[in-house]
C-alpha cells in the first residue's frame, strides 16, 4: 500500500483556508451552514472544496477532529508540564479550565459531532485522537493523585462526566463558579 502524495503547495492552502472557514463557518452559524457559505468563506470554488471533501460529513468530521486533537495536544503538554515539575492538580485544573472555555464557545463543533455522527465510533481519526487525551488525563490524574493534590477516587471518566454537565449556556461568572466548586470537590481531603 503507497502512501498518498502529499499536497501541492496551492492545494495545501487551499485545504488549509477550507479548514479554516469550514471551522468558523460552524462555529458561527451551526452544522447546518451550506458547503457553498463555507467555499465562499474560504475563497475557493465549491469544486475547489468538493475535491478535498468530497461531502459534508467528512469536512464536519475533519473539523471536529481537528478540535478533538487540539484538545488531545492540550493534555499532552499539561502532563509534559507536570512531568518537568509542574503541580499536577494545577496543570489538571488548568486543563479542565481550557476545555471547559472550549466547550462554552464553541457549542456549533460539538453539535456537529452530534448531528453528523462524527464521532470516534464513526471516525477511526477520532478513536485514536480519543486514545491520546485518554492516556494523557490518565496519567495526569495519577500524578495529581500521588502528590495528594486531588481525590483518590476520581478517574478520567469523571472528566467527561464533568464536560456533559457543564454549564457551557451560562454566563462567564457562572461558569467560573461552576468550575470553583467542582475544582473544591476534586482536590484531596
Amino acid at each position: 500500500m503507497t502512501s498518498p502524495r502529499p499536497l501541492r503547495a496551492d492545494a495545501a492552502r487551499n485545504r488549509a483556508r477550507i479548514m479554516t472557514a469550514a471551522h468558523e463557518q460552524i462555529t458561527e452559524h451551526g452544522p447546518g451552514v451550506s458547503m457553498e457559505q463555507i467555499a465562499a468563506a474560504s475563497g475557493v470554488a465549491v469544486g475547489t472544496l468538493y475535491k478535498h471533501f468530497p461531502n459534508k460529513t467528512d469536512l464536519v468530521a475533519a473539523v471536529v477532529a481537528a478540535a478533538f486533537t487540539a484538545v488531545a495536544e492540550d493534555a499532552e503538554a499539561s502532563l509534559q508540564r507536570a512531568d518537568q515539575g509542574s503541580p499536577a492538580i494545577t496543570e489538571f485544573t488548568g486543563f479542565l479550565t481550557r476545555l471547559m472555555d472550549v466547550a462554552a464557545h464553541n457549542h456549533a463543533v460539538k453539535a456537529a459531532a452530534r448531528d453528523l455522527h462524527a464521532d470516534h465510533d464513526a471516525h477511526p481519526a477520532m478513536r485514536e485522537v480519543e486514545a491520546r487525551a485518554a492516556e494523557a488525563l490518565t496519567r495526569l490524574v495519577r500524578a495529581a493523585q500521588e502528590q495528594r493534590g486531588l481525590r483518590a477516587d476520581f478517574t478520567v471518566d469523571d472528566v467527561y462526566l464533568l464536560f456533559s454537565t457543564f454549564p457551557a449556556d451560562q454566563p462567564p461568572a457562572a461558569r467560573e463558579r461552576w468550575l470553583a466548586l467542582v475544582f473544591t470537590g476534586l482536590t484531596a481531603s
